[in-house]
């Protein structure tokens, strides 16, 4: 447990520990290297419109049944939104 406390350390110590540090930060680089190949950088999704145009005037239709459905907590024309309970 001693070994865990402060105390001071030695030049030699010091660059000993830079070269571990060193080592793990590169070791663990180049793990990750061989794995961001493998993630996609950008989502392969594409649509014709993927943003409103501002100020168009136009109203977006919104279809009442399909967001009824997707409200957890509702009570016939209204859905009952949470008070709260996050905090």
């Amino acid at each position: 447990m001693a070994d865990f406390l402060f105390h001071k350390i030695s030049d030699k110590e010091r660059e000993e520990i830079k070269k571990e540090a060193k080592a793990i930060m590169d070791s663990f680089s180049k793990k990750l290297e061989k794995v961001a190949d493998k993630i996609q950088k950008e989502p392969l999704i594409e649509r014709e419109k993927c943003e409103r145009e501002e100020n168009s005037g136009k109203i977006c239709e919104i279809d009442r049944k399909i967001m009824f459905e997707n409200a957890p907590n509702k009570d016939d024309n209204f859905i009952i939104a949470e008070r709260g309970s996050w905090k």
